[in-house]
């Protein structure tokens, strides 16, 4: 079963998920307002995801059920 690694940080207001682990080779696309995709350069495959101007409690990533 894979980790999850969760980064925050409240001065910059980041936050960072990896759902693998970190690459020297990430390459990261914009795909909308302040989400970043993060992804290995060499396979294009996604591996974790950062939110800028995130504060605890946003309600920017809630999806409706």
């Amino acid at each position: 079963m894979a980790q999850i690694k969760v980064y925050y940080e409240p001065e910059t207001e980041l936050l960072t998920v990896f759902w693998q682990s970190p690459r020297k080779n990430q390459i990261c696309t914009e795909l909308d307002n302040g989400i970043i995709l993060i992804k290995d350069s060499t396979t294009d495959e996604p591996i974790g995801v950062e939110i800028l101007s995130y504060q605890l409690g946003c309600d920017r990533l809630n999806i409706p059920r």
